[in-house]
């Protein structure tokens, strides 16, 4: 398929028009409209639903019924096109009227198939102006959301290159930027895209107006693409994602503050902290210490910092204490590499990880700096290691056993065992809260290591009985969450995810 574009002008009203409908999974065989081969109702709606191009305006008015676009099936009314490859469609959006319900949506859609619990991914405006990236993995699956930190944007496109696809938002008379929601799943060839509109109420109709449409396929391999991050938090519960800042510079490893209210981060050998509503981060003062890396931490009390830091002496990392709102560090480990992972919750002890002789290996140490004591000293690497919030066990990663997994031993290093044995490289073992669960990072088989830009999947084990579940796969590795991530609470978890953008 050749690439083209076609942009449609702002002005639009709106006509009557009708439209023949799509029933289940069969497909209109109405005429063209506009850039589009047809259009009609997917799932099932008790009001038909129409598209009205104007050709002089150059706009599409699209009127939808359905109950929801969400859950395992859709009711909504679709304008379509059939494409191959990589797609990028663009538009102003903008309802008419009030409306009745304030989540009604007006979307951009990429679709396997015109079943009502076909996989697809969109990028949805709603009507209070929550914007979301909202996918379905696979036919019948649940569907899930990134939520942008920008609300009720003019402009939105939908990108999809390769295994991915992006969001991109923009205010009126502003430029389009990447949204920082970016999610990876897969279609096969051909899939649909286009314009949907779903009233979010089975009983009503909702009106939505797209304008300076454009649709381009084939798009180019970008020569030069910019790393961009996003620090984002997810609701444990639905799995649903937001975005609470995006950025094109690296950052790394997010720690909640005990109120729940902000996140530190590290970039750039600083520490900053981040209002979880969003806003501008803003430096934390850590004295001498410019060399911070990924493995910081909060006290238990909230009072103190931990960092490693590779400023000092030889360069290599040490852990060092300080207050939590800033100052002079105090030395924690005067032999390094040291790289901290986790607090006793009484306070009194640290773990790190700690290279010795050129073998990496699991270590404590009193939070008040002390003597060391190693923990683990089987074949390999030991690493990641973070109390359970009862003190009971350590929980640390391992790959003694070839691959990568998820092991576990009492705090003074005996009784260790193995909790995760698969297919998947297993990384940073985080118990939850409540000590129910535990969060972790997966890579594939075939990665060494803990690289950065990698295809990961996050994943949740329930403690009990040993069930893992995936709750995200996005490109990340080094940096989503090498440290604790989640909220006092238990609800949420805060993790970096990456994108290179064209």
């Amino acid at each position: 398929m050749g690439c083209f574009s076609i942009a449609l002008g702002v002005a639009a009203f709106l006509l009557t028009g009708t439209a023949l409908r799509v029933s289940g999974s069969g497909e209109d065989a109405a005429d063209p409209v506009g850039i589009f081969e047809s259009h009609g109702d997917v799932g099932d709606v008790l009001h038909r639903g129409s598209v009205t191009f104007d050709k002089e305006a150059r706009s599409y008015t699209v009127v939808g019924s359905g109950e929801n676009m969400w859950s395992t099936k859709d009711a909504f009314h679709y304008v379509w096109k059939k494409a191959s490859g990589d797609v990028a469609l663009t538009a102003d959006i903008s309802f008419v009227g009030k409306g009745k319900e304030p989540h009604r949506k007006a979307c951009l859609v990429i679709r396997q198939s015109l079943d009502a619990d076909a996989a697809y991914v969109d990028a949805a405006l709603h009507g209070d102006g929550l914007t979301s990236l909202q996918f379905r993995e696979a036919k019948g699956a649940a569907t899930h959301e990134v939520q942008a930190s920008v609300s009720a944007p003019s402009r939105l496109r939908i990108e999809k290159r390769g295994r991915y696809a992006l969001m991109y938002l923009a205010a009126k008379d502003e430029e389009l930027r990447f949204s920082g929601a970016a999610v990876r799943l897969s279609f096969e060839e051909p899939f649909y895209v286009g314009l949907g509109v779903c009233a979010h109420d089975k009983d009503a109709t909702e009106t939505a107006v797209f304008t300076n449409v454009e649709l381009k396929t084939d798009l180019p391999a970008a020569k030069k693409p910019v790393l961009y991050s996003t620090l984002e938090t997810q609701t444990i519960a639905s799995t649903d994602r937001r975005v609470v800042y995006v950025t094109p510079t690296r950052i790394e490893a997010p720690n909640w503050l005990p109120d729940g209210k902000e996140l530190i981060f590290n970039s750039s050998g600083k520490l900053h902290r981040i209002p979880i509503a969003g806003g501008k981060p803003e430096a934390i003062d850590t004295d001498f210490a410019t060399r911070c890396n990924n493995d910081h931490g909060v006290s238990p009390d909230g009072t103190q910092l931990v960092i490693s830091d590779q400023s000092q002496g030889q360069k290599k990392s040490l852990i060092y204490k300080l207050p939590i709102a800033g100052g002079k560090p105090t030395l924690i480990t005067p032999s390094g590499p040291s790289y901290w992972h986790g607090w006793s919750p009484d306070g009194k002890t640290l773990a790190f990880c700690g290279e010795r002789d050129g073998k990496f290996d699991v270590y404590t140490i009193p939070a008040a700096g002390g003597e060391e004591t190693r923990l683990t000293k089987a074949k390999g690497l030991n690493d990641g290691p973070e109390y359970s919030p009862d003190g009971r066990f350590i929980y640390f990663n391992s790959d003694r056993t070839d691959r990568m997994q998820i092991w576990r031993m009492k705090p003074d290093g005996s009784e260790q065992e193995q909790i995760t044995s698969d297919e998947y490289n297993n990384w940073f073992p985080h118990p939850s809260p409540n000590g129910k669960s535990m969060v972790f990072l997966s890579y594939e088989k075939d990665v060494t290591g803990h690289p950065e830009n990698k295809d990961v999947t996050l994943r949740t084990m329930s403690l009990k009985d040993k069930k893992i579940d995936a709750i995200g796969r996005f490109f990340g590795g080094q940096g989503t969450i090498n440290v604790p991530c989640w909220s006092a609470d238990g609800r949420k978890i805060a993790f970096v995810t990456y994108q290179l953008v064209p």
